[in-house]
């Protein structure tokens, strides 16, 4: 088997193990815990606290002591072990915590995988940026392999989806063990403190425009959160309307879902021209446009004659994720100094999957609770309220971030400020 394709199947379990969970988490612990709508907001949240400082922190251990491909498979061999023991917990606060220290060894190896493709194709003399691409695609395959399998072999509302996880993280440990060496590159004695946690782009909140830029990443981060944690929860709920039951929606969540990592790859490519003919700030206003149609899609649709809103929203998601995870790097990408820009790349990072993504767990968390009457969830209120959410956001973005697009400067930069 030749690199890349050694690098494919290690993208393709790397994100199946994610994917085995992640949408359908929300759902078994409303059924089969009997969680609320704050602790599953909060289960979910652990993902934002770990990527705090857990990517950091390995990321310091890979480049100074332990081969980075050995970090990566001890990381996922403990996550095994904590995801056969999410099988076993029947208490929403225990679950809390499993997936909590899951959370610090799991979040830390989307980073670390990266990492380990990047050196071993430079060492094979690959061009990252060429050939990198068709390799991680199939990390979202995998992900939407993974959401396919628990939801046709019904597998959503049972523990046996975290050992189904827990199967793919012994295996892809291994894996990981048998890759080329990754040695650490070391860091210089004299290096700061900064530049040892890779918070050196700290500085760019100097920048005022930079500043906005970065608290908007981090509220749409929490967006981004939203849908993981009560997506499939709230299709799992017209199960109990006589006039769902047997419906495909009802039946097959996940493969619903799914349709928004299928998008997902498609809005990847047509990033280049949209950046190009309308800048980052028109291209952002895109997204939380397309998060207001994915919420307020939600509020409208049901599996039966409102099934094409909810198709649609799955759709517009994959405008909504690229337009502002893949965009908003590229903008950090261009405007950060070159000394700086993988720095930057983390604190991008850092805002979006950690500070966003643990405020949208609790705050959304709170919503779905606070629509909660006796156990019953008014379901178009709360995506109508985070609908009202990603329009403000608009409004506010559109007058608080000024943007000059100069089409002939793509290439050279991508953002005027003014």
């Amino acid at each position: 088997m030749n690199i890349r394709h050694r690098l494919i199947v290690m993208n393709f379990l790397e994100f199946f193990i994610w994917g085995s969970w992640l949408i359908s988490l929300g759902g078994y612990m409303f059924s089969v815990l009997n969680a609320s709508g704050t602790q599953i907001g909060a289960t979910y949240g652990t993902m934002g606290i770990a990527s705090l400082f857990m990517p950091a922190l390995l990321g310091i251990v890979a480049d100074r002591w332990v081969n980075a491909e050995r970090v990566l498979g001890a990381c996922h061999l403990i996550g095994a072990f904590l995801l056969f023991w999410a099988s076993r917990v029947q208490d929403p606060g225990m679950m809390y915590w499993v997936m909590f220290f899951n959370a610090l060894v799991f979040m830390p190896t989307i980073a670390l995988n990266n990492t380990v493709s990047y050196i071993v194709l430079e060492n094979k003399g690959f061009n990252i940026v060429k050939d990198f691409p068709p390799i991680r695609v199939w990390g979202t395959v995998g992900f939407i392999c993974a959401m396919w399998l628990v939801d046709l072999f019904n597998w959503t509302q049972t523990p046996i989806q975290f050992l189904v996880s827990g199967a793919a993280s012994i295996v892809l440990s291994l894996y990981c063990f048998t890759m080329p060496a990754c040695k650490p590159a070391g860091v210089s004695k004299t290096a700061s403190w900064l530049t040892t946690l890779g918070l050196d782009a700290l500085v760019l909140f100097r920048k005022k425009q930079m500043a906005i830029f970065f608290v908007f990443s981090m509220l749409l981060g929490a967006a981004l959160q939203i849908t993981n944690a009560f997506g499939k929860p709230f299709l799992d709920d017209f199960g109990s309307n006589d006039a769902f039951k047997g419906t495909f929606a009802v039946e097959h969540p996940n493969i619903l879902i799914s349709i928004s990592q299928i998008s997902e790859t498609l809005f990847i490519l047509s990033i280049p021209f949209f950046l190009r003919r309308f800048g980052i700030k028109r291209v952002m206003l895109l997204s939380i446009i397309a998060w207001f149609f994915r919420f307020a899609l939600f509020g409208i649709g049901d599996p039966g004659s409102g099934l094409i809103f909810l198709v649609l929203s799955m759709i517009i998601y994959g405008m909504a994720f690229d337009f502002f995870n893949i965009s908003g790097s590229l903008y950090v990408e261009k405007e950060a100094d070159i000394k700086i820009r993988a720095s930057a790349q983390g604190l991008f990072m850092l805002m979006t999957n950690g500070l966003g993504a643990f405020f949208g767990g609790w705050l959304s968390g709170w919503v779905v609770d606070y629509f909660t009457i006796d156990g019953i969830k008014d379901w178009t209120n709360i995506w109508f309220t985070f609908a009202a959410y990603a329009l403000v956001l608009g409004i506010v973005f559109q007058f608080a971030f000024k943007y000059k697009h100069k089409a002939e400067s793509i290439g050279q930069g991508i953002a005027n400020n003014e």
